[in-house]
């Protein structure tokens, strides 16, 4: 099943899975000789990767389009032709301009700024919407989305006795539930609150379940 910071649970997403190769072409498991347990910290359980295509794509785009230009006239140069007016320009600034120049600092800034950019891409996994969820399988990988999970909650908070409203947003760390009473203590309507969340956060099988935040409190509106 499956930046902002959080997410809040209004849509149902489908699941994320990862497949490992000793499925059938229909998704089959074979059954093992013995229910599996679940696998908890074991070091697999991390965040899923994101592909990152778009960026993939448009640092692509960008080497092969200079590159392609660079080669093309670097060819023209050697078939006894001019050399670009862009080449031309673009070397004698570099000869002229002092390393102090505003512009020389403006482009090295953008520079270093996009390599930072890349390698922070390189380094992080992405897909901050999925939670992992405890492994059942070795060879299967599933996540929870976050509006799922926050989907679930709220319904689950629902069912508690004098809880008008909620609204639900889950991060990787954490779960805040923000709940309107119109009867009943809010002290017991916080507890139940409490027992009720903290069992369908536990349902909800992850890997690493967020910490429970919950407050309540009263309409503010009369009549």
């Amino acid at each position: 099943m499956s930046e902002p910071q959080g997410s809040e649970g209004m849509t149902q997403r489908l699941p994320v899975i990862e497949k490992g190769a000793d499925q059938g072409r229909d998704g089959y498991v074979p059954a093992a000789d013995h229910d599996p347990v679940p696998v908890v910290g074991n070091g697999k359980d991390g965040r899923f990767w994101s592909a990152r295509r778009v960026p993939a794509a448009v640092v692509a785009v960008l080497v092969l389009a200079g590159a392609g230009a660079l080669l093309y006239d670097v060819t023209a140069v050697r078939a006894e032709r001019p050399a670009a007016h862009w080449r031309r320009e673009l070397a004698r600034q570099l000869a002229e301009r002092p390393l102090d120049d505003t512009w020389v600092l403006v482009g090295a800034g953008i520079a270093a700024a996009l390599g930072l950019w890349l390698i922070v891409l390189a380094l992080t996994p992405g897909l901050r919407q999925v939670l992992p969820m405890r492994r059942t399988h070795t060879d299967i990988r599933a996540g929870l989305q976050r509006t799922a999970a926050a989907m679930v909650l709220r319904d689950r908070a629902m069912e508690v006795s004098g809880v008008q409203s909620v609204r639900v947003r889950t991060g990787r760390t954490k779960a805040d539930v923000r709940a309107v009473s119109h009867f009943r203590e809010l002290d017991d309507v916080r507890a139940d609150l409490d027992a009720v969340l903290t069992d369908a956060i536990t349902g909800l099988g992850l890997a690493r379940p967020p910490a429970l935040s919950v407050r309540v409190g009263r309409s503010g509106r009369k009549g």
